[in-house]
Protein backbone atom coordinates (compact mmCIF):
# COMPACT_ATOMS: atom_id res chain seq x y z
CA UNK A 1 0.00 0.00 0.00
CA UNK A 2 1.28 2.99 -1.44
CA UNK A 3 1.80 6.02 1.63
CA UNK A 4 -0.41 8.19 -0.75
CA UNK A 5 -3.32 5.21 -0.38
CA UNK A 6 -2.88 4.78 2.73
CA UNK A 7 -3.23 8.87 3.33
CA UNK A 8 -6.34 8.80 1.40
CA UNK A 9 -8.12 5.51 3.47
CA UNK A 10 -7.19 7.66 7.22
CA UNK A 11 -8.64 10.83 5.43
CA UNK A 12 -12.30 9.08 4.76
CA UNK A 13 -12.07 7.32 8.10
CA UNK A 14 -12.04 10.85 9.51
CA UNK A 15 -15.11 12.22 7.42
CA UNK A 16 -16.59 8.91 7.20
CA UNK A 17 -16.92 8.33 10.96
CA UNK A 18 -17.46 11.85 11.71
CA UNK A 19 -21.48 10.84 11.13
CA UNK A 20 -21.58 8.24 13.38
CA UNK A 21 -22.56 10.70 16.16
CA UNK A 22 -25.05 12.41 14.71
CA UNK A 23 -26.71 8.64 13.60
CA UNK A 24 -26.18 7.18 16.94
CA UNK A 25 -27.93 10.46 18.77
CA UNK A 26 -31.19 10.10 16.91
CA UNK A 27 -31.21 6.57 16.73
CA UNK A 28 -31.12 6.63 20.92
CA UNK A 29 -33.26 9.62 20.76
CA UNK A 30 -35.94 9.49 18.07
CA UNK A 31 -35.39 12.88 17.45
CA UNK A 32 -34.22 14.44 14.45
CA UNK A 33 -36.09 18.22 15.28
CA UNK A 34 -32.58 19.95 14.79
CA UNK A 35 -31.16 17.84 11.59
CA UNK A 36 -32.07 19.70 8.41
CA UNK A 37 -33.75 17.68 5.66
CA UNK A 38 -32.50 19.46 2.38
CA UNK A 39 -28.98 19.49 4.59
CA UNK A 40 -29.03 16.06 4.23
CA UNK A 41 -30.85 15.30 0.98
CA UNK A 42 -27.69 17.49 -0.74
CA UNK A 43 -24.78 15.49 1.14
CA UNK A 44 -26.31 12.48 0.34
CA UNK A 45 -25.83 13.38 -3.33
CA UNK A 46 -22.66 15.05 -3.10
CA UNK A 47 -21.28 11.78 -1.57
CA UNK A 48 -23.18 9.25 -4.28
CA UNK A 49 -21.42 11.91 -7.18
CA UNK A 50 -17.84 11.05 -5.08
CA UNK A 51 -19.25 7.48 -4.98
CA UNK A 52 -19.70 7.55 -8.42
CA UNK A 53 -16.18 9.39 -9.28
CA UNK A 54 -13.93 7.35 -7.27
CA UNK A 55 -15.57 4.23 -9.11
CA UNK A 56 -14.37 6.31 -12.56
CA UNK A 57 -11.26 7.09 -11.44
CA UNK A 58 -10.43 3.12 -9.54
CA UNK A 59 -9.37 5.17 -6.29
CA UNK A 60 -10.30 2.67 -3.43
CA UNK A 61 -10.02 5.21 -0.62
CA UNK A 62 -12.22 7.57 -2.61
CA UNK A 63 -14.86 4.27 -2.92
CA UNK A 64 -14.71 3.28 0.30
CA UNK A 65 -14.95 6.05 2.16
CA UNK A 66 -17.77 7.32 0.10
CA UNK A 67 -19.51 3.75 0.14
CA UNK A 68 -19.45 3.68 4.06
CA UNK A 69 -20.40 7.62 4.46
CA UNK A 70 -23.61 7.41 2.05
CA UNK A 71 -24.92 4.27 4.05
CA UNK A 72 -24.78 6.41 7.31
CA UNK A 73 -25.73 9.59 5.64
CA UNK A 74 -28.86 7.97 4.06
CA UNK A 75 -29.48 6.07 7.23
CA UNK A 76 -29.40 9.44 8.94
CA UNK A 77 -32.13 11.00 5.71
CA UNK A 78 -34.42 8.10 6.10
CA UNK A 79 -34.74 8.38 10.14
CA UNK A 80 -34.80 12.14 9.27
CA UNK A 81 -38.52 11.34 7.52
CA UNK A 82 -39.36 9.16 10.06
CA UNK A 83 -38.99 10.78 12.53
CA UNK A 84 -40.70 14.06 11.13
Amino acid sequence: MTPTTLLGLIAGACTTFAFLPQLLKIWKTKSTHDISLWMYVVICTGILLWLIYGIMIDSLPVILANAVTLVIAAMILILKIKYR
